[in-house]
């Protein structure tokens, strides 16, 4: 791959602060490469930043397309564009959700890719390359009642992953997704501690249930979803695209 920059390889991670976004920062920043994060939790970023130096922090909110387009400007050409930013949306039965509640989660799952995409793409059009790396869910396949308007916006997000393969393609941009599970993070404590409430039941039923769907009876690290986008944004995955990636020991089902 080029260096759209002509020197040291820029990633662009959305949602870069905390959980899954911070680990892919972190394996990027490990590898030597340049790293910009943006997040909309100005605490978690200069946090993030006071930890790691070298990597650059912008509070952004990519539902917002002038913000998006300013942190673009800031930061300049990016070799790899990770669209990791995403919230959970409503949980709950479908008619109990409100309009407002899907309009957020589809403003910043799928919206917020757009407004990255759009932004970055015309620089790696003018270097005739460049990744980017959008981030699913293994909820994308097995479904997860209660959970409509996330996995809707997922499936949208691999639509348009498996859509822009063709269309950027020929100007020598990859663009892949990956698919994380049962993710060891706080974010998904707190997802499981709100579902143990709802139901009545304990955290570590939850979780005890969840994990006998997974082949491989195993949640996944931060640094594993990392390092996959790390292989996706190299050299060796230079002829890799249109692809959806899981990382998630085999989620047979989702209840």
């Amino acid at each position: 791959m080029n260096d759209l920059s002509g020197g040291t390889r820029h990633v662009a991670v959305t949602a870069g602060a905390a959980n899954i976004g911070l680990a892919i920062a972190h394996i990027f920043a490990d590898g030597g490469w340049k790293v910009s994060i943006c997040d909309v939790d100005r605490t978690a970023i200069d946090s993030a930043c006071q930890a790691r130096p070298e990597i650059a922090g912008h509070c952004v909110d990519v539902a917002d397309a002038d913000a998006v387009a300013a942190f673009a400007a800031a930061i300049g050409p990016v070799d790899v564009l990770i669209n990791n930013a995403g919230v959970a949306g409503p949980i709950g039965d479908i008619e109990t959700n409100t309009s407002d509640d899907w309009a957020r989660c589809f403003a910043v799952n799928v919206q917020g890719a757009f407004h990255m995409v759009r932004a970055f793409v015309p620089a790696m059009k003018r270097a005739g390359a460049g990744a980017i790396i959008n981030i699913s869910t293994a909820s994308a396949i097995t479904g997860l009642p209660g959970r409509t308007a996330y996995v809707a916006s997922k499936w949208a997000i691999e639509g348009m992953t498996r859509n822009l393969a063709r269309e950027l393609g020929p100007a020598g941009i990859r663009v892949n997704a990956i698919r994380p599970g049962f993710m060891d993070t706080e974010r998904m404590r707190m997802l499981m501690a709100r579902a143990a409430e709802a139901r009545g039941v304990s955290v570590a039923d939850v979780e005890a249930e969840a994990l006998g769907f997974i082949s491989l009876r195993t949640k996944i690290q931060p640094s594993e979803i990392g390092e996959t986008a790390l292989f996706l944004a190299s050299d060796a995955a230079r002829h890799i695209t249109g692809q959806i990636i899981g990382v998630d020991g085999n989620c047979e089902w989702e209840g």
